[in-house]
């Protein structure tokens, strides 16, 4: 079986193997090293990248008949003795968030007693998932302070390898989960003893800080994501230059950014409040003004109008307002990315515009919609106003026919 360099030292970067197989994976070339520093996918920890022979290594993984490492390329190599290298940079960030998640786990071990359940370790963010339906503020600090603690008293981070024995009477905080004779155990001084087979950093100091900075409900458990090292170092960062750039709009200082946007917000409520109250005046004369083209008060009026560059509840309102005086139909249409068709009647009439849809909606393209008889809207495909118009005359010609059908045709306009 293949030799693990990266079980003896985490830091190899560079190896020279002999190659004992060679195969193909979905037409890649693949290949399997007498022994090898590349860490494959397993425990929750990505595969190492780099390359071999100069060649790209795009996956790394256990093969699950004999556990054999494979090695997947961009190329074939034509020697059966080889030179891999890793890609340091990755390597050593896997480590950080690695080691970060064995003292993040076990500080919440020692704070509140929630046992980690599952972990992942992704390119951009890393979770764990503990089990409790909830944690508070309190608890997400004292953790992360203890955590923290043991970072900067920088403590030696040793592997070595333990047999069931060690295993039962050892106080270990996760058992492995697979059987067998040996297990490599990961022993943080004086603080966490986990059978882990990952890649580790040699003392806590390495580390340099955890960072928790997102919490959420899973079901029974509570996911939580936080960044090590450099990943902390690069989000610290970001969040940095964006509240740097947030007080220079707001001209005011980092402290005082909650309350400017505190304040900004009930100020756009206000004005969200009284264009609401502007709005629905102005769409109560437009309901006005469409009707007034039908002087006859005792006909029903059909309102057939497309609109662009509107606010979809505008358009539903105005159908309400114009079904709501006498005896009167709205076939609005709103054109542009996303169409949307809006049809309401007078309770007054025998008129049932959601079959009126059903019959418009084809016209519209790939539309859905629904409602009741005297109210129904749709929405479709992008059109053009002359589209739109077009989808509305067909509405038109339903509505008369339903008029026709139950006896008032001749009193409409």
């Amino acid at each position: 079986m293949t030799i693990r360099l990266y079980y003896e030292d985490s830091y190899c970067r560079t190896f020279q193997a002999k190659i004992i197989d060679r195969f193909y994976i979905d037409n890649q070339p693949a290949i399997i090293l007498d022994r090898t520093c590349f860490y494959p996918t397993s425990g929750g920890q990505p595969f190492d990248t780099g390359a071999i022979n100069e060649i790209p290594v795009v996956n790394v993984y256990i093969r699950e008949n004999d556990y054999e490492i494979v090695h997947v390329l961009t190329a074939d190599v034509t020697t059966s003795s080889v030179e891999g290298s890793i890609n340091w940079s990755r390597r050593f960030d896997h480590m950080q968030q690695h080691s970060g998640q064995h003292i993040l786990s076990q500080a919440f071990v020692r704070t509140a007693g929630w046992p980690t359940v599952s972990f992942h370790l992704g390119t951009d963010n890393c979770t764990i998932d503990l089990a409790t339906k909830g944690v508070t503020k309190e608890q997400l600090t004292a953790a992360e302070l203890l955590a923290n603690g043991i970072i900067w008293e920088n403590r030696t981070i040793q592997s070595r390898m333990g047999d069931q024995h060690a295993v039962e009477v050892l106080d270990i905080r996760k058992a492995p989960d697979i059987e067998g004779e040996q297990y490599r155990l990961i022993d943080i001084a004086g603080f966490d003893l986990c059978a882990c087979g990952g890649t580790h950093v040699s003392r806590t100091g390495e580390i340099g800080l955890i960072k928790i900075v997102k919490v959420e409900q899973r079901g029974p458990n509570t996911r939580l994501e936080f960044h090590c090292g450099q990943r902390a170092l690069k989000d610290y960062g970001i969040k940095n230059a964006i509240i740097s750039r947030l007080s220079s709009e707001l001209t005011t200082g980092f402290f005082e950014i909650e309350h400017s946007v505190n304040r900004i917000r009930e100020d756009a409520k206000i004005t969200r409040q009284q264009l609401k109250k502007q709005s629905k005046k102005l769409v109560e004369y437009e309901a006005q003004e469409l009707l007034s083209e039908n002087v006859e008060s005792d006909k029903i009026r059909i309102i057939c109008q497309v609109f662009a560059n509107r606010n979809p509840d505008e358009i539903r309102m105005l159908a309400n307002k114009i079904s709501q005086n006498g005896s009167a139909v709205a076939l609005l249409g709103l054109a542009g990315s996303k169409s949307l068709i809006v049809f309401a009647s007078s309770r007054n009439l025998p008129i049932d515009v959601d079959k009126i849809l059903s019959q418009t909606l084809p016209y519209l393209g790939d539309a859905t919609g629904g409602g009741s008889a005297i109210f129904a809207q749709g929405g479709g495909p992008e059109v053009t106003q002359k589209e739109m118009q077009k989808v509305l005359d067909k509405a038109y010609e339903f509505v008369k026919k339903s008029m026709s059908t139950n006896g008032h045709d001749n009193e409409a306009d």
